[in-house]
């Protein structure tokens, strides 16, 4: 019996199929994705390019997109630091539960406080990858496909990323994806870079 947060006399149920068991099913062993950067680096686009490649090769994968998931489950969470947190946290363990499931979980959020990126790895520390799209905010901003960044500089959004909020970059991240001599890498190949390091780990066979 357990007392875990705020909830009280609670037991944790083994079931009899295991995660070695999914996975062997799957032919893959279970990770996260974790793809972070400013809005407009490149995040959803990859996710999306990295879920397709995945499956085009026979592996199973999930996209949690930070905007698709405000809304649903984190549709009652704003944009101060504590709902950011949250929100986070939600998502790293909806990730775990993905991962142990055996399926490859790429999760595309900004992100932008490393404490919190760090307390997902927590969850999963050996099973956990850092993608880091690490494009300059002058990029981002000329990109600006939603609009935020010019309702931000007008003052009409508060507390946004890279404006008047802070974007902590990653110390420790698995991968960096830059320009290289000022282009950007294609979704494809982007993707092929997250793919390449996974094979290279073995995680797209089981163990």
């Amino acid at each position: 019996m357990s007392t875990v947060g705020n909830s009280t006399n609670i037991f944790w149920h083994e079931c009899p199929v295991g995660k070695v068991d999914r996975q062997k099913l799957l032919n893959q062993q279970g990770c996260v994705v974790w793809i972070t950067g400013l809005s407009g680096s490149g995040k959803s686009t990859l996710a999306c390019s990295l879920g397709r490649t995945l499956h085009s090769r026979g592996k199973l994968s999930y996209v949690l997109d930070g905007d698709n998931l405000r809304h649903g489950l984190n549709k009652n969470l704003g944009f101060s630091p504590e709902d950011r947190t949250e929100n986070i946290r939600r998502v790293g363990e909806v990730a775990k539960l993905f991962a142990d499931a055996g399926l490859i979980c790429i999760a595309s959020l900004i992100s932008p406080y490393c404490k919190d990126r760090d307390a997902c790895r927590a969850l999963l520390p050996e099973n956990f990858f850092e993608v880091f799209l690490n494009m300059p905010l002058e990029l981002c901003e000329e990109r600006d496909p939603k609009g935020l960044y010019k309702l931000a500089r007008a003052g009409k959004i508060k507390g946004f990323t890279g404006i008047d909020d802070p974007y902590e970059p990653p110390s420790n991240c698995e991968i960096e994806i830059t320009q290289k001599d000022g282009i950007c890498p294609t979704p494809n190949e982007m993707a092929g870079q997250v793919v390449s390091y996974l094979e290279d780990k073995g995680y797209l066979e089981a163990q």
